[in-house]
């Protein structure tokens, strides 16, 4: 059995930067951790990491595909390394990278599953009209219902929604302040049916200041929690298959495109940094006429 690696000091300084400068997910900076660790493990004899040569990654890519990970994953293990060498290019003056000589496998266009706006009202609802769960506190249901509400109506990533304090919404304005990738600040519009819903929590639940959602022990829910409320109240709906929380962001993004927002619009409330990550939306909306065309057209 190989010893875990330790951390060195490039990558110290890198999970350090991660974390307190660019201000990643936590999820992000455990999955660099385990992406770097990977790669240096896979061989004994491998130099550090400045000396390292195209050829080194090229034998990792195939060592990684005859693990028979998916193409996903490994893009993933390399985006880590990637942005590892451009912080040793900027912060240690690596002067050639060699994972710029370093082709990855293409991923085919796949298009991200959105629920239809029947399926969000039946999913937004259940939190209200299913039996309560014994020995739970009077309030839960409708802090579930005021997190589903919300989720849909801002479509924020679950990281920024449950780092959420109660100071960040105004319903005056009827926006939220939220904190998102990279420590950037941006300001989003909330629904009237949201702000109620958060209301009536509020109310029900007490929580006049501090974080806005709250646990069965009065303190920050995490993002776990929320992948459980969801998957519990998903078997009370006729949605065909599971849901992510990642999935109402999707669905968000692309009933405003059907509904005819235009892209810049939609990239900032998304908070994304680039218009390319907010475009495959545009191709949802694009398939998603195209089938409404073939099913109601008589000549299609």
């Amino acid at each position: 059995m190989k010893q875990r690696t330790r951390p060195d000091r490039y990558t110290t300084e890198f999970f350090r930067c991660l974390e307190f400068e660019r201000g990643v997910s936590p999820r992000t900076l455990i999955n660099y951790k385990h992406a770097l660790a990977k790669f240096r493990a896979s061989k004994d004899d491998l130099p550090g990491w400045m000396d390292l040569k195209a050829d080194d990654f090229r034998r990792y890519l195939m060592r990684l595909a005859a693990e028979d990970l998916s193409k996903p994953t490994v893009r993933l293990h390399f985006a880590a390394l990637r942005t590892f060498y451009r912080f040793l290019s900027e912060r240690f003056n690596l002067k050639d990278n060699p994972l710029k000589q370093v082709q990855l496998p293409k991923l085919g266009r796949k298009l991200p599953f959105v629920l239809t706006p029947n399926q969000i009202d039946e999913l937004l609802s259940a939190p209200l009209r299913i039996p309560k769960e014994k020995q739970a506190p009077v309030w839960m249901p409708a802090r579930d219902a005021a997190i589903l509400e919300f989720f849909y109506s801002s479509g924020l990533r679950l990281s920024e929604l449950t780092g959420l304090n109660v100071s960040d919404v105004d319903p005056y304005s009827e926006s939220v302040r939220v904190l998102g990738k990279g420590r950037k600040e941006r300001v989003v519009p909330v629904g009237a049916p949201a702000l109620k819903a958060i209301q009536q929590y509020r109310h029900a639940a007490k929580v006049e200041a501090g974080p806005l959602f709250l646990n069965k022990a009065r303190k920050r829910l995490g993002v776990t929690a929320v992948w459980a409320l969801l998957k519990r109240y998903l078997k009370h709906t006729s949605i065909p298959q599971e849901v992510s929380p990642h999935k109402l962001r999707h669905s968000f993004a692309t009933h405003l495109l059907d509904a005819g927002a235009d892209l810049r619009s939609v990239q900032s409330l998304l908070g994304h940094a680039s218009l390319s990550t907010t475009q495959i939306y545009t191709h949802v909306s694009i398939e998603r006429l195209r089938s409404a065309y073939d099913e109601a057209h008589p000549r299609a």
